[in-house]
C-alpha cells in the first residue's frame, strides 16, 4: 500500500493515548523532524520523513517501548509518551510530525521475536564522533555522488542511522524492505515500501507528558 506523499495532510491527528491504543509489536514510527540532521536526511531523500523508530509492547508493566538509533546517543529505549512528547535533544514539544505505520508481515510472534531479539541486543550501543561524521558522509556520498557502492570505509558497523537500525531488525526477522541502493536505506524508503501502510498521526501539539521540571 506504501504511505501517500499527503498523508500528513489527509490524516488528521488523533490524540495521543487513540494512538497509544493502536500501537502493535512491530510497528513503526515515521518523523518529520526539524533539527539539522533530521534536514540533512530530508534533503538527501527529498522526503518529508527524517526519522523512523520501532514500537514493542511491554505488557506486564503497561507500557509502549520505542527503540531507536538517534545521533550522539546511540541507540535507546524511551517510553512512548516520552517519544511523542519531545525530541532525542529534549526540543519540547516535539518539533515536527509523527506517524504511525505497520509492515504486513508483523502479524505474529514468529517474526517479532528475532526482530525485537536484535532490538533490544543492541540497546546501548553508541557512536563516537568518528561514526557521526562517518554517516554523513555515507550519505553525502550517495545522495551528491549518487554511487550506488558505499566505499569500504564508509559501510556501517554498528553506527547505524535510524533507518539503517530498522532495516537490521527487520532483516533479523526476514523482512527486507526495498530501498533504492544509494549507499544508505533511508527513512523515506520505509514509507515507499508498498507493504507498510499508515495508521495514525499523533497529534504533537498536546504531547502526553509535561516540559521537563514541570508539574503534571
Amino acid at each position: 500500500m506504501s504511505v501517500a506523499e499527503d498523508v500528513l495532510e489527509t490524516f488528521p491527528p488523533q490524540p495521543y493515548a487513540d494512538v497509544r491504543a493502536q500501537v502493535r509489536d512491530g510497528d513503526i514510527f515515521l518523523c518529520q523532524g526539524r533539527d539539522p540532521f533530521s534536514k540533512l536526511i530530508q534533503w538527501s531523500t527529498k522526503s518529508p520523513w527524517s526519522h523512523v523508530a520501532i514500537a514493542f509492547r511491554i505488557a506486564a508493566l503497561d507500557r509502549v517501548m520505542v527503540i531507536e538509533a538517534v545521533e550522539k546517543i546511540g541507540v535507546r529505549a524511551v517510553a512512548l509518551s516520552a517519544f511523542c512528547s519531545r525530541d532525542s535533544e529534549g526540543t519540547y514539544p516535539y518539533p515536527g510530525k509523527i506517524l504511525l505505520a505497520r509492515h504486513a508481515a508483523f502479524g505474529g510472534a514468529a517474526k517479532i521475536k528475532p526482530m525485537a531479539k536484535f532490538a533490544f541486543d543492541h540497546l546501548g550501543d553508541k557512536f563516537a564522533p568518528g561514526e557521526i561524521a562517518k554517516i554523513g558522509l555515507r550519505i553525502a556520498e550517495a545522495r551528491l555522488g549518487g554511487e550506488h557502492h558505499t566505499p569500504p570505509m564508509l559501510l556501517p558497523d554498528d553506527e547505524f542511522i535510524c533507518s539503517e537500525f530498522v532495516a537490521a531488525a527487520f532483516q533479523a526477522a526476514g523482512v527486507k524492505v526495498a530501498w533504492d541502493g544509494l549507499g544508505f536505506i533511508a527513512p523515506s524508503d520505509f514509507a515507499r515500501a508498498p507493504e507498510i501502510a499508515a495508521v495514525a498521526q499523533v497529534d504533537v501539539a498536546h504531547p502526553p507528558l509535561p516540559p521537563k521540571g514541570k508539574d503534571k
